[in-house]
């Protein structure tokens, strides 16, 4: 297994709508296994792997569904698609590995219905709540080209996308001095 790079904001290649997988095989699975690792090694909740470069409809998470789950469950998906949405919508605080160090307050479904790929090419389809859910949702978005940013104010957006400017120029006269 590897840890792969992470794609950060702002770069166009998060904007791209991803590709369905046409069956999880050998490669689909050790590109699975290696965003796993990256994921819990950045640390993060999910992770979509458009976010480490590869435009592809595959997801892992690691979440518990509420508060009084101790064991978060992982899922690793491949073409998921959401096919329900409840009627109860929740706020709270999200982040994202491409967009580090910068939160928002995020309206989204409390449960979700769920229909993917699993690691043996088999059709499932489970119902989530709480931070599964939300992790869930913020990864297809991903699929997608939609960052969390897509979801907040242009005011908000604009501050945050600056921010992430002056971490990239940062980052890069850092990297020129060593």
């Amino acid at each position: 297994m590897a840890i792969l790079p992470i794609i950060v904001a702002p770069d166009r290649r998060l904007r791209a709508p991803s590709e369905p997988v046409r069956m999880v095989a050998d490669e689909t699975r050790k590109l699975m296994d290696d965003m796993y690792e990256t994921m819990i090694a950045a640390p993060g909740l999910g992770l979509s792997a458009i976010q480490v470069g590869i435009d592809k409809r595959v997801v892992v998470v690691r979440a518990p569904e509420d508060d009084k789950e101790k064991e978060p469950k992982t899922l690793y998906l491949a073409n998921p698609v959401i096919t329900w949405e409840s009627q109860q919508h929740v706020i709270c605080e999200e982040g994202c590995l491409s967009i580090p160090e910068q939160y928002v307050d995020l309206e989204r479904p409390a449960e979700v219905g769920v229909r993917f790929l699993n690691q043996e090419n088999t059709e499932q389809e489970i119902k989530v709540s709480g931070l599964l859910a939300r992790c869930l949702q913020h990864e297809l978005d991903h699929l997608e080209g939609i960052l969390l940013i897509d979801r907040v104010s242009s005011v908000k957006r604009n501050m945050i996308l600056r921010k992430l400017n002056k971490m990239k120029k940062l980052e890069q006269m850092k990297q020129r001095s060593v």
